[in-house]
């Protein structure tokens, strides 16, 4: 469980925290991670920590939770003014990329969270599939992809982002371990080829039920 602070002073304190929790849990793990190491990196009181959360768990579930906050926001800021749904996609995984690159500790942290927090897990994925979901059926009323179950569509796209990141934005080669710091965004040549298959995933099927039939074929 945490509190929000009352004041700007314990916003700015409680924030310290979360900032400082994010880089521990990132860096060591979260049996590796303790409250003394989280207060010291955040320059704050052992006491103080207690005033906002009730242990390394809470604050653990409140990390997934920001960086869930922080990317979703990332993604829908940068897809908002899209022409259509395809530059949508284009534009909010550019966003996801970006955001990756700059905070490697969030698929560390998510990681972590499949085997410590399971909950948080589902709720950090669910929260970004519901959007999801929710603009593939506006592209569907308007005709901009084609017909398929979007609850599928939107788990798969979602799928697709997470091991592209994974492996040209937190691994420095194929095969190799995670590193920390901010990592390289996808190569243009990468993200090019994934959009395509996207593209091509997602195009309206109006094209192929226009087409007459060529001759020796069934109607």
């Amino acid at each position: 469980m945490s509190t929000a602070p009352r004041t700007a002073r314990g916003n700015r304190t409680r924030a310290k925290l979360l900032e400082a929790a994010e880089s521990v849990f990132a860096s060591v793990g979260y049996h590796e991670a303790s409250i003394v190491k989280i207060t010291e990196s955040a320059g704050v009181g052992l006491g103080t920590f207690y005033l906002y959360f009730d242990g390394k768990q809470a604050i653990f579930d409140e990390v997934v939770e920001d960086l869930n906050r922080r990317v979703r926001h990332a993604m829908t800021d940068a897809a908002r003014n899209a022409p259509n749904r395809m530059e949508a996609e284009r534009a909010g995984f550019r966003a996801f990329f970006r955001f990756t690159a700059q905070h490697p500790a969030l698929y560390r942290i998510i990681r972590q969270a499949e085997f410590v927090s399971p909950g948080a897990l589902r709720l950090h994925y669910t929260r970004i599939v519901n959007g999801y979901i929710e603009g593939l059926k506006t592209a569907q009323a308007s005709g901009e992809v084609r017909e398929m179950d979007p609850t599928v569509a939107a788990w798969a796209l979602m799928g697709i982002g997470e091991l592209i990141g994974m492996r040209w934005v937190l691994w420095d080669a194929e095969g190799a371990p995670p590193v920390e710091g901010a990592r390289p965004e996808v190569p243009e040549e990468v993200f090019e080829e994934m959009m395509q298959f996207i593209e091509r995933g997602l195009a309206p099927d109006s094209a192929a039920k226009t087409t007459p039939p060529q001759e020796g074929t069934l109607p």
